[in-house]
């Protein structure tokens, strides 16, 4: 027997850059027993998929050829393309079919090589996020009045780059510290198997937050504490050369999801480089001179990365709004212009469920099957219609409105 198996792959390329690039694409879906939410989110999805192709796409086709006659046909397509601020631009219905036209910004794969996430209509809003304090896990390992504050000082200066950026709602509680036990941070005694901290959702909730940016710094010690000294012994073996004068800098920064209190991200930040004493011309941690010294420059860095990873965790989760309350079909968030939101966008309701055997455990979604459309938005929050009475889907307040 002749077997005979062809491979092919073929690229179909459309804006092969990394620049974004504006782009329409045109999807249907069949209106069943009348229910046009469903059929419109259909062809939305359509649309989406219609886009992802004409950006960027990989088509790769196996043939299996056996005694002449092809026996097996398999095509695979897969599309590394992100999509934002999408908006359906057109809709018409004729019969039972539906045809919506959607418009978005498409870009392809990062220079790094990791595909962006495809985090639809939620990457153009913005997520309100609490950044808490940094405690630092030995503070003796300061030895400096320049760095006692550096658990508050950091944070400081991630709220400042997030809100520069203007991709977040940032809030600052850089006073407030979660963790009782620094060294086993982010795990709690009452339950450590479960690597979730209660108290998460409990601030979240005071401060209107989504999500909740903490950490802890780990290592802010210097390799050779004598390399400073004043003996005469310790100026000879600077002099030589022989002193280590660097200092490290170890920080974990977790990301939670304010709603059930889960990780959502985390990662070790670490950097080492030459240290001066703030008495000697180098200012404290974070202050105006502190990036002028080669130990601040290099940790400037590191705060940098970390703006960058909340930045990128952060896009590709789903944007949520606590439902305040619910009067028939009126419902009314907790969340506004402030976050992007405009008249006409469409939420996606989704009960939370908590069951009496686990009251203290992170509560579960059901989607409701219903949508809600905004036709009031103040800044810090807004209201709209469901496509039925709130009654007879049960939808109460801390039910959650949710855009993917």
């Amino acid at each position: 027997m002749t077997r005979i198996v062809i491979l092919c792959l073929i690229v179909v390329c459309s804006g092969w850059v990394n620049a974004a690039t504006t782009l329409e694409g045109v999807g249907h879906a069949n209106i069943r027993e009348d229910n046009l939410d469903e059929a419109r989110a259909e062809a939305r999805q359509a649309a989406m998929r219609d886009l992802a192709l004409q950006y960027q796409a990989q088509v790769s086709t196996q043939d299996t050829v056996e005694n002449g006659q092809l026996t097996v046909s398999k095509t695979e397509l897969s599309s590394n393309v992100e999509l934002r601020n999408a908006t359906i631009v057109d809709e018409s219905r004729r019969g039972n079919l539906l045809r919506v036209v959607v418009r978005a910004e498409l870009s392809g794969k990062t220079a790094d090589g990791e595909g962006s996430c495809q985090a639809g209509e939620s990457s153009g809003l913005r997520k309100r996020v609490a950044v808490t304090g940094f405690p630092i896990v030995m503070p003796s390992q300061g030895g400096d009045p320049g760095l006692d504050n550096a658990g508050e000082q950091l944070p400081q200066a991630l709220v400042a780059r997030l809100q520069k950026q203007g991709k977040l709602q940032v809030l600052g509680a850089t006073s407030l510290r979660l963790f009782s036990n620094l060294p086993d941070a982010p795990t709690t005694q009452a339950n450590m198997a479960s690597n979730r901290l209660t108290n998460v959702v409990q601030l979240a909730r005071e401060l209107g937050a989504q999500f909740v940016v903490t950490g802890v710094i780990r290592d802010i010690g210097v390799s050779d504490p004598d390399a400073w000294g004043t003996s005469v012994f310790d100026k000879m073996k600077g002099g030589l050369g022989f002193g280590d004068k660097t200092r490290r800098f170890e920080t974990e920064m977790m990301v939670f999801d304010g709603f059930s209190g889960s990780p959502v991200f985390r990662k070790r930040f670490e950097t080492t480089a030459n240290w001066t004493p703030a008495g000697r011309g180098t200012a404290g941690f974070g202050a105006a001179g502190f990036e002028k010294s080669e130990w601040g420059a290099a940790v400037s860095e590191v705060i940098d990365e970390m703006t960058a990873a909340v930045g990128s965790a952060l896009n590709c989760q789903p944007f949520m709004a606590r439902i305040t309350r619910v009067s028939d079909d009126k419902v009314t968030l907790a969340s506004g212009a402030t976050a992007g939101l405009r008249p006409g966008d469409q939420l996606n309701i989704y009960r939370s469920q908590r069951y009496f055997d686990s009251l203290g455990g992170t509560p579960e979604l059901a989607d409701a099957g219903v949508t809600m459309t905004l036709d009031s938005v103040h800044p810090d929050f807004s209201t709209g219609r469901l496509a039925t009475s709130g009654r007879q889907i049960n939808v109460q307040r801390d039910d959650l409105a949710i855009i993917w």
